[in-house]
């Protein structure tokens, strides 16, 4: 069951540091997410950016951050290249080749831990990798796959950074590095060794340590059940969905254990919400947070039917309440 935790302060007064997602939750491409720099500029504790695009380098997701009014240095940024590649560093020697598939900030963060990255195109004379790292980039191409494939096949350990099969864009939703990780799992009959990003904890993991707190102090912040959501819970950490972007309530309402936010949200303005407190005629995120936890209550109890649907009305009006708070 989703745990309520109590507390009469804002909600972010509740922890150390707040770990928020970017894709859906802070910006839809180049577009900020209505509310959301307002939400993050006015917050007193430490935020880390992580994010499963690992197609950009953290200082250029720093400069986008600081274009659309977030104050940003990269190393408020922590990206699932960064957490594959430091998990690669504690699997292969320092100085070993690794094969970078995706976008550029794939092969910095490999620099970064003292691996030597191998592009796609350097593949076929470069000699054997010891490794793949493997991201989204917008300009992956099937030659880079197959090269991909053709290093898993050699006995290359592989690595994937996330495996979100879409990705939301100011266009509309685009095929995620989980779809370019499924075509190379095709070709090798197998999937990756190793998912850096969420929904494993490793990315979270490292933004505790970056922030040097307990990681059951943090707050993880996301759209995404299947990455966000789940791999918050993968950490044991508290997490709030906010619905923004891919998922909605009902995605919610349907998700097994192993996906269940702490707390939910229309948006990022929960973070400054008292959660107990109401606007007359509204509800709280508290009330919101006990009518999930109750509908998913009744879905593991198997309840009837009826039962469960009047849950689901209940927990609908509930989150119509809380967005005009």
């Amino acid at each position: 069951m989703t745990r309520v935790p109590g507390g009469d302060g804002s909600l972010v007064s509740r922890y150390s540091a707040v770990v928020c997602d970017l894709d859906g939750v802070v910006y839809r491409g180049p577009t900020a997410v209505p509310g959301a720099v307002d939400a993050l500029r006015a917050l007193d504790v430490p935020v880390v950016y992580a994010t499963n695009n690992a197609s950009r380098p953290p200082e250029e997701v720093a400069d986008h951050l600081r274009d659309l009014g977030l104050p940003c240095t990269p190393d408020a940024v922590a990206t699932s290249s960064q957490a594959g590649a430091w998990l690669l560093s504690e699997r292969v020697p320092v100085g070993s080749a690794v094969l970078a598939v995706g976008g550029g900030g794939v092969a910095l963060a490999l620099t970064e831990v003292g691996l030597r990255p191998v592009l796609p195109d350097d593949a076929a004379t470069a000699g054997p990798v010891a490794a793949v790292l493997q991201g989204y980039g917008p300009h992956v191409r099937a030659v880079d796959l197959a090269e991909a494939a053709y290093a898993v096949q050699g006995g290359a350990l592989w690595v994937a950074t996330n495996t979100d099969t879409t990705l939301p864009t100011d266009r509309g939703v685009a095929p995620g590095n989980g779809s370019l990780v499924g075509a190379v799992a095709n070709a090798v009959g197998r999937g990756p060794d190793v998912v850096a990003g969420k929904p494993g904890p490793p990315l979270y993991l490292l933004c505790a340590e970056r922030l040097g707190v307990e990681p059951t102090s943090v707050l993880a912040v996301g759209d995404r059940l299947d990455t966000d959501i789940e791999g918050a819970v993968a950490a044991g950490i508290d997490s709030l969905l906010v619905l923004s972007g891919v998922d909605d309530l009902r995605d919610c309402l349907e998700a097994p254990a192993h996906r269940r936010p702490t707390w939910v949200s229309p948006d990022l303005s929960a973070l400054h919400a008292r959660p107990k407190s109401a606007a007359a005629g509204g509800a709280s995120l508290t009330d919101l947070a006990a009518a999930v936890a109750a509908v998913h209550a009744a879905a593991d109890a198997r309840a009837g039917a009826a039962n469960l649907a009047s849950l689901v009305d209940e927990a609908e009006s509930v989150l119509a309440r809380v967005a005009h708070r």
